[in-house]
């Protein structure tokens, strides 16, 4: 038994590999330090910080206070990357190590904990360092480099505390009656995901009694604020690389704008602060099916209202992904194919998916 280790790592993304990397290393030490590094080539598609990096690790080792979470972005020894044509100089590296032995004020006895495959675990590397290694087991199901490229191709090994900033939020809009709400409950069951519900609906039944009567100018702040948490909920627990949105503040600002005939500075804040990834947006062309909460079933006021909308996402310059065949079929075959090319990088037409 140690009594302190050392771990350095990229962790993007954190996976299960790792984590029982991490888990394998303290078991040998009475205090683990887990130093987290820039990754050299983040991808492109996920703006992944040091701090989101720090917070997955702190989250899931919360219960375990002997795990020591540090960052840096000084600090490059590619331990849970890929090794290949991986050189490694001891001096260069001992000089590294010693700043962040002073930084972290570790003993001198502390040892470096790294992968069996590591160059540094060579012996006639071992001998040069400062430090004294101690490998820990490896992981050959868990591909850390491979996660890397392609996360959503491995959802399955990314730890859940990380997911929450792998899974890409698509937003169904539209006017009332336009199939909304049973295109996103298709989606949700097709991909696994999970999904917020329009939260303007529910905030009638839950504080209005059920009916839009009493609806006014001072309610828009709190839906807003309702659906901003209920995303940040579903993303957090997301169960597959897509979460499903029912409308989106864009909506929101739209009904007070036609209700009210004034914008929301709080929900247009919130259409700033918190962008979705993608946004479909469904013509108002299928027929109107009163349920006893929609008031623009008229085509002018149907027509209005979707003019409305396009107005809001231009003014905060987003451009939404149209979708304008009027068969409810055909809308869902679109959505599909347009979320898995924009998410799942693949080209698939609709009718292949059955074949």
């Amino acid at each position: 038994m140690y009594d302190t280790g050392l771990m350095i790592g990229y962790f993007e993304p954190l996976h299960l590999g790792q984590m029982r990397s991490i888990l394998a290393a303290a078991g040998q030490a009475n205090n683990l330090h887990i130093v987290i590094t820039a990754h050299p080539s983040p991808h492109p598609d996920f703006a992944i910080t040091l701090q989101d990096k720090a917070r997955w690790l702190q989250m899931a080792c919360a219960d375990m206070p002997f795990i020591h979470i540090h960052t840096s972005d000084e600090i490059e020894l590619p331990l849970h990357e890929n090794l290949d044509d991986i050189t490694i100089n001891a001096a260069n590296s001992n000089t590294k190590l010693q700043r962040l032995i002073d930084a972290l004020r570790l003993p001198a006895e502390a040892v470096l904990f790294i992968a069996e495959n590591h160059p540094l675990a060579q012996s006639n590397t071992q001998e040069q360092l400062l430090m004294t290694v101690v490998t820990t087991p490896l992981q050959p199901e868990f591909d850390s480099y491979t996660i890397a490229r392609d996360p959503v191709a491995h959802w399955s090994a990314i730890h859940p505390q990380a997911r929450g900033d792998y899974t890409k939020t698509v937003a169904i809009v539209g006017g009332e009656s336009s199939g909304k709400t049973t295109l996103v409950h298709k989606l949700a069951n097709y991909y696994g995901a999970s999904f917020v519900l329009e939260t303007g609906r529910l905030y009638v039944g839950t504080d209005l009694g059920g009916s839009e009567i009493g609806l006014q100018y001072s309610d828009y702040a709190p839906i807003a604020l309702n659906h901003a948490q209920a995303i940040r909920a579903a993303a957090a627990t997301a169960t597959a690389p897509i979460t499903i949105i029912d409308t989106d503040f864009v909506t929101t600002q739209a009904f007070c704008e036609e209700y009210e005939g004034r914008t929301h500075p709080f929900v247009g804040a919130c259409i700033n602060e918190f962008r979705l990834d993608h946004t479909i947006m469904l013509d108002n062309n299928v027929p109107w099916v009163a349920d006893g909460m929609r008031s623009l079933g008229n085509e002018v006021a149907r027509g209005r209202f979707e003019q409305l909308l396009l107005t809001i996402f231009a003014r905060h310059h987003i451009q939404p992904h149209m979708i304008t065949e009027p068969d409810y079929d055909e809308r869902y075959q679109q959505a599909l194919a347009f979320i898995d090319q924009q998410i799942y990088n693949q080209t698939i037409k609709p009718s292949e998916k059955y074949n």
